[in-house]
């Protein structure tokens, strides 16, 4: 059902495409790159030698990826592509 000036389909369009762009971001943050380190590069501490084994590229250890994940995040959460307000403003 197309509405206005959208052709068919338009909506679902947009909604995965805002999908693709959240996931790609959401693995780019997620994805280490280079070299293991042996220690965090928070804290210090020693990074697990099976942790560096098991996510290559890491730099974190348990406890500082663990509180770093957990830390709150601001983010409008309007998709701005496809709402019809941010078009009417």
């Amino acid at each position: 059902m197309a509405g206005g000036w959208s052709r068919d389909g338009a909506e679902n369009e947009q909604m995965q495409a805002s999908i693709q762009e959240e996931l790609a971001r959401m693995k780019l943050r997620r994805a280490p790159v280079g070299e293991s380190l042996a220690e965090c590069a928070e804290c210090g501490e020693e990074i697990p030698e099976k942790r560096r084994l098991a996510l290559p590229g890491v730099k974190l250890c348990v406890d500082c990826a663990t509180e770093r994940d957990g830390a709150f995040k601001v983010r409008s959460g309007i998709n701005r592509r496809g709402s019809k307000d941010s078009q009417l403003k």
